[in-house]
């Protein structure tokens, strides 16, 4: 544990960028837009993705996330990656978190939709998800409130063209 790690809640846990390439000149991500219970005023865009459930793999838990937080479902071969490994230190309903993650990538051509309904998110995902929603890059460059990770902020070539290596986006703050 890292010296800023201590007295936070930790977990782990495993994010989708889920891309929509249909149109390859101006590729689409899937966000959600959340804002955080305690800090009105205070909204985020950030990817599917959550914790990890006891015996669960990242893989396994990133699959499930995206399915029950926006109703696209992938199978686990169906992901790339992890692109992007990091350690996120945010505050969230007035507790501090540390939460180790892994990032993957999935293909909106692979996914199949299905019913989702709010009774599958947790009370804090129905108290705190405001928005699913389709972003381009320059949607997400330009957004006027904080976008989960920074990095879809700059070039999406690294995970558009993966090269197979993980990279390792350190302990970040947000």
């Amino acid at each position: 544990m890292t010296a800023s790690a201590a007295g936070r809640t930790q977990r782990r846990g495993a994010r989708v960028l889920l891309v929509d390439d249909s149109d390859p000149a101006d590729p689409r991500v899937l966000m959600v837009r959340g804002h955080d219970p305690h800090e009105h005023g205070r909204s985020f865009w950030f990817t599917p993705g959550g914790g990890l459930e006891a015996q669960e793999t990242m893989r396994a838990a990133a699959v499930r996330e995206l399915a029950e937080e926006t109703g696209w479902v992938l199978e686990e071969h169906e992901l790339a990656g992890p692109v992007w490994r990091r350690t996120a230190m945010f505050d969230f309903a007035s507790r501090p978190y540390v939460q180790y993650e892994e990032i993957f990538v999935g293909r909106l051509a692979d996914a199949d939709a299905r019913a989702r309904t709010a009774e599958e998110w947790t009370e804090v995902e129905r108290e705190t998800i405001d928005a699913v929603q389709w972003m381009t890059a320059a949607d997400l460059r330009d957004a006027a409130i904080e976008v989960f990770p920074a990095q879809l902020r700059v070039d999406w070539s690294v995970f558009l063209d993966w090269n197979g290596s993980t990279i390792d986006l350190g302990e970040v703050d947000e």
